[in-house]
This record gives C-alpha cells, structure tokens and sequence, in this order.
C-alpha cells in the first residue's frame, strides 16, 4: 500500500514563484540524488546555467562539485565556480531526499528561510529548483554533539537560540507541534510493508497505547502555557556550524522549522546531547540546562535570572521532550516505508518511545508539582 502525502505540497520548483521573493531565480530542472558525482556533475552544471545567466558562457571545466554532507533528508554540495575574469565563487546545493515531502512542508520551509536568513540566520537563499536550493557558502564546521556540552558553546547556542525565538515569519502562529505529530501518528499507524522483518517489528507497536500517550502529553503541556515561537525544531549538532577564526556561530537546515512551543526546541536540543547513537545518559544535567536557560533568558546578564525563572522553563523543557521522543518515534516509521536509505527506522521508533516510557514517570510528576504551585493553582 502507498501513502498519502502528508502535505498536499506543490512542485518545489512550480511553487517557488509564490512561495518566494520574485527576485529568488527558480529552475523547474531537476537532479538525481542517487547519481555518483562524475554522473551528476553534468546535471549540476546545467542547473547553475538555468538559474544564473552570467554563467551561461562557462564549460564545465570551470565547475567543481564535491560532496559536503549526506544527511538523513537531503544531500549538500559544494559548488565552486571560476569566472573568466580570475574571480571564484563557492555556494551550496542541497538536494531533498527521496520522498521527504511525506515529512517535510517545503513550502513552509521556503516561505521561512527568506526572513531567517534576512535576520542573519543560515546561509543565503539563492535559488530554487524542482528538488532542491540553492544558497550561499558557509566557511565553517559542523559541530558534534559533544561540542554541544561546551559550556562556552552552550551559552552561545542559548543567545542564538533567544535571538532565532524572536524573528517574525508572516502568516499563522498556530504551533504545529500536535498537528505534525497526530498527522504522523495518522500515516505510521496505517503502513503496510512487504520486508518481512520490518512488518513483524511493526506489527508489534501498540498503536493505541501511543495514541493514548500523545492525548495525554498534550493535556499536561497545554497547561504550561509555554511561549510560542518560531522554532527550529530540529537543533541536532549536524544543523550547527562554527568558524572557530571568527567565532561565529551559526544555525542551518530549517527543514522542520514552524511556529511551535519554545518547550520542544529546548527539549528537542537537549535530547540531540545524546548524539546519533541515542546514548541518552548524555543528556544534559540540571546544572547543565540552567546554565542554558540563564543564557537564553537573559543574555547579557546570565546570572540575575531568578530560580523561579529557571524552575518554570526547567519543567516546561523536560515536559516538551517528551514530546520530542513520540515526535521522532512516528517520524522514524513513516521514513521506514518512505526512505531508500539504508537504515534500520524501525528500531530507531522503539529507541525513542522506550526512552519516552523511561522519562514519562519523573517529567509528569516533574510538571505537575510546578502546576501545582499557588501561582498556578
């Protein structure tokens, strides 16, 4: 059986006239990201001409195209281009992953990274095309989750992370949290898969049990009443980058942004402390997360954040990364039908809703005390 998309989501490239500036070039051609780099180079070459004319002249020898990452939803390219007159010019291609659109609103996702990258987040939007974008190169590396336990480096993701909180993106407010996470929920309770292994693993999900788990959540954090904000949602080190000679850091990727609770992007940031192999005894004290709280709530001065200020936000966070842990669990199914990726997704969903069940006990009683304060009462 296939499924439906999630989002009725256009043509990227088709689309792109409305979902972006006019003066954003767009390109209705596509590329195969499965190709080797030999293969594709030709393709990418094209595409650079099609969307910028003053290149149109160039051969291909003044192309070089070299892989920069391949991440679990799109594949990113560097792209250097030498002119005739002696000027090089790099930037980055990133090309969506097969059947992302089962995941990822792109639409959403052009329409927002116009006004992040206006306000200094990311890298520059430079064009569009039929799977893919465009934008401009960032000199940096990528960061690792045990960077993430810096304490220097902490308290500069918090100041970044206020000042990423405070951009205003046109459109609805509505936090999408519970709608993304109940049309997951929606898609993965009713997959069907001819792999063997996978159909007796997924055959063992107590769907019901879940569903009662995501209703529950959501009663106890609608009553945290917590900001809603343009988020992120998806601050994994592999979406940080660093110039370490400038000390300059950045956040990239916003595949997954939206308006959401400020709550899950700190407890989704938190969770990603665990790294890719969900070692979650990394995850940060709370020591460690006051430290970043102080950072986020007031950047210049840190230390006069009062500890009923760091209580509220310490209990709104462990309540959101709850949520976080069913977000990615449903995630995980869908990709295990949708993605060629070679990876075991299946049990990518029991790592998260095990540690889900594991957290749930102390998180609930953790916010139901905060509730239960005179203030809240």
């Amino acid at each position: 059986m296939g499924a439906a998309k999630i989002w009725n989501a256009m043509e990227v490239a088709e689309g792109a006239r409305h979902s972006v500036s006019s003066k954003i070039p767009s390109s209705r051609l596509t590329v195969d990201h499965s190709l080797s780099i030999p293969l594709m180079k030709p393709k990418i070459v094209e595409l650079c001409k099609d969307l910028f004319n003053q290149w149109l002249d160039l051969d291909d020898s003044h192309f070089s195209v070299e892989t920069v990452s391949g991440g679990i939803t799109n594949l990113l390219l560097k792209v250097s281009v030498r002119e005739d007159k002696g000027k090089n010019g790099n930037m980055t291609i990133r090309l969506y992953g097969p059947n992302t659109e089962y995941v990822i609103n792109r639409e959403r996702e052009l329409q927002a990274i116009q006004y992040l990258s206006a306000a200094g987040f990311g890298a520059k939007l430079l064009g569009v095309f039929g799977n893919g974008m465009v934008q401009s190169f960032i000199d940096a590396r990528t960061l690792t989750p045990s960077d993430m336990r810096n304490p220097k480096l902490a308290a500069e993701i918090a100041k970044q992370l206020r000042k990423f909180h405070q951009v205003e993106i046109p459109g609805s407010k509505e936090p999408q949290l519970w709608n993304d996470v109940l049309k997951f929920f929606r898609k993965a309770s009713t997959l069907q898969f001819d792999d063997g292994e996978k159909k007796s693993k997924y055959e063992t999900i107590l769907f019901q049990e879940v569903h009662n788990e995501i209703t529950s959540l959501k009663e106890l954090t609608n009553r945290l009443n917590a900001p809603v904000v343009f988020a992120h949602n998806d601050l994994l080190s592999g979406n940080l980058m660093l110039n370490e000679d400038k000390g300059k850091l950045y956040f990239i990727d916003f595949e997954y942004g939206s308006y959401n609770y400020r709550g899950f992007d700190l407890g989704n940031h938190f969770n990603e402390y665990a790294g890719y192999d969900c070692d979650y005894s990394l995850y940060p004290s709370k020591d460690e997360q006051f430290h970043f709280f102080k950072h986020y709530l007031d950047p210049d001065q840190p230390n006069e954040v009062s500890d009923k200020d760091l209580e509220a936000l310490y209990a709104e966070t462990s309540s959101y990364m709850l949520a976080s842990h069913l977000y990615w669990a449903l995630w995980a199914l869908i990709q295990a039908k949708m993605s060629p990726i070679d990876f075991d997704y299946i049990s990518y969903f029991f790592l998260r809703y095990n540690e889900y069940k594991k957290q749930k006990e102390n998180c609930f009683s953790l916010a139901k005390s905060y509730l239960s304060k005179p203030e809240h009462g």
